[in-house]
């Protein structure tokens, strides 16, 4: 499937900011599950953006402007191949080895009540695999998706505690539950195709990433209870939502900040020859 992607991001001040230093993970990689066939950012001031890599093996651009402004827009757009693995991720760059992602962090860290949770809904399952997809099945059926109830910061206990949350909160759920288990896993950020034909969505998507033995990393999307396919681009992976977020960064000025985001995902329909 060729999925076409515009992704625009807008900060508003009602001050004007002094300055600002932003860093972006909004650029995929090739791997076994998708190709990019073409992919731009476009920042809509006069500044130098700086590829890197990170620890995790995102792709990271970097810049800084000067002010005063009272706006910025980032916008990144492109087209990619993707195709259906099943879920299984092969072909990404993987600095640390799978254990690493036992780490807890404080967005993933465990209650009593979530821990009992990650226990009782995969109990009478031996393997991995199984365990895992019991545990996706059980996360999609308790929490419901509610933009309301939480925010950026909300870590998966307290997420849990409200039975409700955005796709950020399952993806922190499915990750603490599976350390709990002692399976490791990591957050993703990307894109995804709905299948309803709503291609305008208010953000991008995450989702998560759990290590089976003899397999390699599979994913998992308790948002919809289902495990990737050609409808999801990936982007960036990290130990929660903090290590791949589109866009982090920090700024001197700029009181009354507003965040704006538009976000399309939309299938390229293919041209008869």
């Amino acid at each position: 499937m060729r999925i076409r992607i515009r992704h625009e991001t807008t900060y508003r001040y009602e001050q004007p900011a002094r300055w600002i230093v932003q860093k972006l993970r909004l650029t995929p990689r090739h791997c076994s599950s998708q190709n990019i066939e073409s992919w731009r950012i476009d920042i809509h001031r006069d500044c130098r953006l700086c590829a890197s890599e990170d620890a995790f093996g995102n792709i990271v651009h970097s810049f800084s402007v000067d002010g005063p402004f009272d706006s910025i827009t980032a916008l990144v757009e492109g087209d990619v191949e993707t195709f259906n693995m099943a879920g299984v991720l092969q072909g990404v760059t993987e600095n640390f080895p799978p254990q690493f992602y036992l780490r807890e962090t404080q967005l993933t860290a465990l209650s009593p009540r979530l821990s009992a949770f990650a226990r009782e809904s995969t109990a009478g399952k031996t393997d991995t695999l199984s365990r895992l997809h019991e545990l996706l099945a059980a996360i999609y059926t308790v929490m419901t998706f509610d933009t309301s109830t939480t925010h950026a910061a909300t870590a998966a206990a307290e997420a849990f505690d409200h039975k409700s949350g955005v796709c950020q909160d399952f993806a922190h759920l499915f990750i603490a539950c599976s350390r709990e288990l002692a399976i490791p896993a990591r957050y993703v950020s990307g894109y995804f195709l709905r299948s309803d034909g709503q291609n305008n969505q208010p953000a991008n998507h995450a989702w998560a990433e759990a290590y089976v033995e003899d397999l390699g990393w599979v994913g998992f999307d308790p948002a919809h209870g289902l495990s990737p396919d050609d409808a999801y681009v990936r982007v960036a992976g990290a130990l929660d939502y903090l290590g791949a977020a589109p866009v982090r960064g920090a700024r001197a000025g700029g009181a009354g900040e507003a965040l704006e985001v538009s976000v399309r995902v939309a299938a390229v329909q293919s041209q008869a020859q």
